[in-house]
């Protein structure tokens, strides 16, 4: 059983479970500390609030727009807000506090910064609002309600799984180099990525058929700050002086598809072969990379499906119910086992991209 405390911590508190072990055990015991039996219901055209990160990535500002508008169709008031570029995290908890003081009465968040958001879900409960969390799990705090995300450890086993499957196409006999990345720190998504792709290397990683040639193993030496472009790009364009200049990169795993694409600008830059290179949002641009034969693969997380499950929940409160949940064992955020809702993630290759997003209006296109 996967234990999810140890998925649930800012990334510099599981950064030596890297290379150590996997993000499995047997910590899902307890009580569930849902919200079950005390749901009052409340008025159908009630104000909901919805604080987002900032705009960050393609799914960020669609999530945005989708909640704007199904909310509005549900025939609620919403108020749908972004953190600032800048002072993210201080901008969201202040917007949070204005939500709670215009009456919202549910709160939804995808955090900017997991373990700085506990004073304002705690403000929130006392007012009567529910808390959902909305993608990325808000942590230490018993206030939180509800927890709707993809099975984000799922996404990094399949990001781990893909980038050897992919290596093996390539070059059937290793060993293989590769480097690893991984996401913000401030992110509780970031670390949950990381381990569950190093469940998958790791065993790997110790037979000696996958080399970490820089040695950076260690969570914190992989992450980048604030998911940045630039960060990435700057890290590979290090790497590769420091560790490749006469030595093959196979593979890399990168966390997202906006840090997938600045590692493949890197490595073109300095003239080398593109490896295999994982990502994960299904944004235009790298599927059509993917598409082109560059970027090996994402991971297909449908917005769409994922505001919908919120809403839905947000239904449920307003007329009394508990909200469907299916896993109400894994998800700890340090002081409670959160009651949650998981999506399935979908790996996405050049194999199957035209099949993945046959019913995305968007993507589709792109795979003709």
């Amino acid at each position: 059983m996967r234990n999810l405390i140890g998925k649930s911590v800012a990334i510099g508190a599981i950064a030596a479970l890297a290379l150590t072990a996997t993000a499995c055990g047997s910590g899902r015991d307890g009580d569930s500390g849902g919200s079950k039996g005390d749901t009052k219901g409340f008025a159908a055209d009630s104000l909901i609030g919805v604080a987002l990160p900032s705009k960050t990535s393609e799914n960020w500002v669609l999530a945005g727009d989708l909640f704007t508008n199904g909310l509005k169709e549900a025939g609620f008031k919403s108020d749908v807000q972004y953190a600032g570029a800048s002072t993210t995290v201080a901008d969201q908890q202040a917007q949070i506090t204005a939500m709670v003081t215009k009456g919202a009465k549910v709160i939804v968040i995808g955090a900017t910064d997991a373990a700085q958001l506990s004073t304002q879900v705690a403000a929130a409960h006392a007012a009567g609002a529910k808390v959902i969390a909305y993608d990325r799990l808000i942590t230490n705090t018993p206030d939180l309600d509800y927890y709707v995300a993809f099975d984000n450890f799922k996404v990094g086993q399949l990001q781990g799984q893909a980038l050897l499957d992919g290596m093996k196409a390539k070059k059937p006999n290793g060993p293989y180099n590769i480097e690893l990345f991984s996401g913000s720190p401030d992110d509780n998504n970031a670390g949950v990525f990381f381990n569950g792709a190093m469940s998958v290397l790791k065993p790997e990683i110790d037979k000696g058929n996958v080399v970490v040639a820089s040695k950076q193993t260690d969570v914190k030496q992989t992450a980048i700050q604030g998911w940045k472009a630039e960060g990435a790009q700057a890290r590979m364009d290090q790497l590769l002086t420091s560790t490749y200049g006469n030595k093959e990169l196979d593979g890399v795993l990168s966390p997202n598809d906006t840090l997938a694409r600045a590692i493949i600008t890197s490595i073109k830059g300095a003239g080398k072969p593109v490896p295999v290179v994982s990502g994960q949002d299904s944004e235009v641009e790298s599927v059509k990379s993917i598409m082109a034969g560059e970027q090996y693969m994402t991971i297909n997380k449908d917005t769409r499906n994922l505001v919908k499950q919120t809403i839905a929940m947000v239904k449920a409160l307003q007329a009394g119910n508990t909200p469907e949940v299916n896993d109400t064992k894994s998800y700890n955020n340090g002081s409670k086992v959160v009651d949650t809702y998981l999506l399935p993630p979908v790996a996405v290759t050049k194999a199957n991209a035209a099949e993945a997003y046959a019913n995305d209006p968007k993507l589709a296109p792109l795979t003709k």
